[in-house]
């Protein structure tokens, strides 16, 4: 219903075949996000650092395809894309990176190749494993949590602000992006990311909450 009423409210659109869906989580909650996009026939990509939950969900059958190749992630899309094959394609990385090679894709073919996007994170915790940084692998991450959380901290906000950096940059182009209630954009306004709505005040953000913009 969310992928659905996005398309509906962002994209002016009833049915999604031929649209790109760029999100992230295969979790607990998350996992339904491959299966929303089949279902909605969009093309999905999400992104997830956990290789045990990407497995999981390929398992379920909620999840059609995993790789850990960005190129080969690129190249599905487009072909799913064009030929308008609902697809759910889980990318075994981190998704600021997704988010930046998209931003590369447009930078040097001028082609917008996402019209959708959210997170599934778990921001609400993101200091305590909730959230990877992209400057490390996830058993990296893994480690530096434990040795030391204090530069978790600091990698993790910093590359928060790197996946807004992306998601802006993306946005100011056409793709239409919502906060799916996990406190991505409130952590990403802490870490110093440019979140904030122009001309309001501090606690409005530049992104709708799926809550009140879609479901509501």
């Amino acid at each position: 219903l969310t992928v659905l009423n996005a398309g509906r409210r962002y994209l002016k659109a009833e049915e999604l075949s031929g649209k790109v869906f760029v999100t992230s989580g295969l979790g607990g909650m998350s996992g339904a996000q491959a299966k929303a996009a089949v279902i909605a026939g969009c093309v999905g990509i999400i992104a997830e650092v956990d290789e045990a939950a990407l497995l999981k969900r390929h398992k379920q059958g909620w999840l059609m395809e995993i790789s850990n190749n960005l190129d080969h992630c690129i190249a599905r899309l487009r072909e799913a894309r064009k030929n308008k094959i609902a697809l759910s394609l889980g990318y075994h990385g981190n998704v600021v990176d997704l988010w930046e090679r998209l931003v590369h894709e447009l930078d040097t073919t001028g082609e917008l190749l996402v019209d959708l996007g959210s997170d599934q994170t778990s921001c609400h915790n993101p200091f305590n494993g909730g959230y990877y940084p992209v400057q490390l692998s996830f058993e990296e991450g893994k480690q530096l949590l434990c040795s030391n959380p204090g530069k978790f901290r600091t990698l993790v906000q910093e590359s928060l602000k790197r996946h807004v950096a992306a998601i802006n940059q993306l946005a100011d182009k056409g793709m239409f992006f919502w906060d799916y209630g996990n406190a991505f954009l409130l952590e990403a306004q802490r870490a110093g990311a440019d979140v904030t709505k122009k001309g309001a005040d501090k606690t409005e953000f530049r992104y709708p909450s799926y809550v009140q913009h879609i479901m509501g």
